[in-house]
């Protein structure tokens, strides 16, 4: 796949290659493309999340509750 871009958007492009540790220009697309990736799952599952019905409240119960599986997972 090539990708034609203006020269400032390429300067952009190489800046943040040198400056931000990306050994080339593929690098940083392809970084940018997981990125966004992540972004539309996270969009995808708020929306789900959004439209679900309510399962109870988020009380201190509730959060004790994750405490305590979180802490049942790590001994296991």
């Amino acid at each position: 796949m090539n990708i034609s871009l203006p020269e400032s958007l390429k300067t952009f492009v190489d800046e943040q290659v040198s400056g931000r540790g990306y050994g080339t220009s593929s690098e940083y697309v392809r970084e940018l493309i997981r990125r966004d990736q992540d972004r539309q799952s996270l969009r995808s599952l708020l929306l789900e999340g959004a439209r679900s019905k309510p399962a109870g409240p988020a009380d201190e119960a509730y959060f004790e509750g994750l405490r305590g599986r979180v802490r049942r997972q790590r001994a296991s």
